[in-house]
């Protein structure tokens, strides 16, 4: 089949590689795929036999043989050393100015040395987020791509076809498209993010955002069925509702429709049935690490992350929950549903803001650490679809860097900051009421922790400066001094003189 001249090549096909195949032939693009088990090819094309835009090809050769130069190879395989493998396979095959575009869940470190290494062999390198699971990467995902520049322009046409769209007055995603029917029209969630490894670095940020919406509605639910005593049901009927306001979202949608849905084996609901323990993949953890790495505060993220860790050691909490006693529920006034229902939702908009603060003002400290020019505002537009967060909340936070480009909190923002003046009362009232009858909130707590402290003239870590210079002489400053002029005082000495350093 040399000398077909597809336009694209795809290697790997898992389930995200396949869909995303199928995507690109879609758009009327012929696309080449590989995969190392020639059988899984077969299967793939046999399958899809109606599409006449797949070619599939047993040997490596024969694969980028059929390829229009520049070759344009999308890897979609999994992150770590099975990418370096697939690259290091190609290499031999390849010729300058060719393209190879990551598009799984690559490291963004991992991204910068591989586009340094292959620029250095004059080939080009892309490393783009893709985010919407099975069903994005079949209909239109949300594309983050980084690397050159040059590659960009060659496949940003079809980033662009393949990628969601929104209506260009709303932000709403565009639904309905079909095998064979793409969505037409509509503004594309797909951009150019910045070079090296800024795509997979905003798609972990992404992630990690991510890993605190499904905590915060976890916790919603928690509140609920605990707290109120609403069956599964119900919680999943008030999150529809929810659903059609602000806090309107993706995570929303599906936690609604999981909570109702009936167990297939046992009756009653799904939900009640399911073991509590989560699994992760790593990339809320590296979003966790990286901020800390940075001394950028987003505890939000990280108590997401901990919270899946907690929910692993499920035989200790077990053992745990038959010796260890909570608050003595006798002695706690009664509490009004549908008062505290509207709590929590207040408390889940304003946990979910504080939470976007963090991972965009960790997303302008990465710019600034890797010179990257990150368009932030643009990179709220193309979360609106495609991906996993998409929610209507995203278009607050593209028009808030549209009317300040350098905002450095969104917190500042006057729509997010008016958002949690109006529900900032309830959610003070979920925290406590939580704390007072022994339910874990982790996500609600540490960002009401970081709105308090954000917006804290004086925090107590004064002293904590102090306690460092007693027992390390790390020195502090003074606020009756200009910044960066640094002092210690002698604590051995017995008169304690202050020295400046």
């Amino acid at each position: 089949m040399e000398g077909q001249h597809s336009q694209f090549g795809l290697i790997g096909l898992a389930v995200m590689g396949q869909n995303l195949a199928l995507n690109i032939a879609d758009h009327g693009y012929q696309i080449s795929v590989y995969n190392r088990t020639y059988q899984k090819t077969e299967d793939f094309l046999n399958r899809n036999s109606y599409c006449s835009n797949l070619l599939g090809f047993e040997s490596l050769q024969s694969f980028v043989g059929s390829l229009e130069k520049p070759r344009k190879i999308i890897i979609m395989v999994q992150a770590g050393t099975a990418t370096d493998a697939v690259i290091e396979s190609l290499l031999p095959h390849l010729d300058e100015q060719d393209i190879i575009i990551d598009g799984g869940n690559a490291k963004w470190t991992d991204t910068i040395r591989r586009e340094s290494m292959l620029n250095k062999k004059n080939l080009c390198f892309v490393g783009s987020g893709v985010s919407g699971g099975e069903e994005g990467a079949r209909f239109g995902p949300s594309l983050m791509a980084g690397g050159s520049k040059y590659a960009w322009e060659e496949i940003k046409e079809a980033w662009l076809a393949i990628s969601a769209k929104v209506d260009p007055a709303t932000g709403k995603p565009l639904e309905g498209a079909l095998p064979g029917k793409p969505i037409d029209g509509g503004v594309p969630c797909a951009a150019y993010i910045g070079e090296n490894g800024a795509g997979h670095y905003v798609k972990m940020v992404h992630n990690g955002i991510e890993y605190g919406d499904m905590q915060m509605i976890c916790e919603a639910y928690h509140l609920m069925r605990d707290l109120l005593g609403m069956e599964a049901n119900e919680i999943g009927e008030t999150f529809s509702d929810w659903n059609q306001g602000e806090l309107d979202s993706f995570l929303m949608n599906i936690s609604a429709d999981a909570l109702q849905q009936k167990d297939p084996s046992k009756g009653g609901y799904l939900v009640d049935h399911v073991l509590d323990t989560a699994g992760q993949k790593g990339t809320g953890k590296w979003t966790s690490v990286n901020a800390l790495d940075m001394g950028i505060p987003a505890p939000t993220v990280a108590e997401a992350v901990f919270a899946r860790c907690m929910s692993a050691i499920k035989d200790e909490r077990s053992y745990a929950s038959s010796i260890l006693l909570g608050p003595s529920e006798g002695s706690l006034p009664p509490i009004d549903k549908s008062k505290f229902l509207e709590a929590i939702r207040g408390a889940l908009y304003c946990s979910k803001i504080c939470s976007y603060a963090q991972g965009f003002q960790l997303m302008q400290a990465a710019a600034e650490e890797y010179r990257w020019d990150l368009n932030y505002g643009e990179i709220a537009q193309i979360w609106r679809g495609g991906c996993i967060i998409r929610a209507a909340f995203l278009q607050k936070i593209t028009e808030a860097y549209e009317k300040d480009s350098s905002l450095a909190n969104l917190l500042l923002d006057s729509y997010f900051k008016e958002s949690l003046e109006q529900h900032q009362s309830e959610w003070r009232e979920v925290v406590s009421k939580a704390v007072m009858h022994g339910i874990p909130i982790p996500t609600f707590s540490s960002a009401l922790s970081y709105y308090d402290s954000y917006r804290s003239e004086r925090l107590p870590q004064n002293l904590l400066q102090i306690q460092r210079d007693y027992f390390g002489a790390h020195t502090y400053e003074r606020t009756d001094q200009k910044r960066g002029e640094f002092y210690h005082l002698d604590w051995l000495n017995p008169n304690r003189p202050e020295i400046k350093v």
